[in-house]
């Protein structure tokens, strides 16, 4: 990468933290409200909405979805972290299982070789 694509990174980064927070929310919409004076007393109905519309909510619900965003982004990872944990904790469980399981056919095979063996005595001895 580039120096000036990390650099583009980075400040992108920085300006994108620095947006999604609910102090920038309430910034904008302070600066959107300067403004609403203009807006209203123009009294077209238009030019109001247009406010409304184009100045306060997109400049004001910017910060707040990305906020939004953020939020969730940290239940969706929580959740990703705590079905990782229970899944190495299961697998955990299928390790010791299946070495018990190991540890049971080793002991099967040798019962069978030693009645195998007793058979073959008795086979003998006749």
């Amino acid at each position: 990468m580039s120096k000036v694509a990390n650099f583009n990174t980075k400040l992108a980064a920085k300006i994108t933290s620095g947006v999604a927070t609910m102090w920038c929310a309430y910034i904008f919409a302070a600066l959107a409200l300067i403004s609403l004076p203009s807006a209203l007393k123009t009294g077209d109905v238009v030019v109001i909405v247009a406010w409304v519309a184009q100045t306060f909510l997109q400049l004001v619900l910017l910060s707040i979805i990305m906020v939004g965003q953020n939020v969730a982004s940290a239940a969706v990872e929580q959740k990703i972290n705590e079905t990782h944990t229970a899944s190495l904790g299961e697998f955990e469980l299928a390790k010791e299982a299946r070495e018990l399981a190991n540890q049971e056919l080793a002991e099967l095979k040798q019962i069978a070789a030693e009645i195998h063996q007793v058979l073959k005595d008795i086979e003998g001895n006749k």
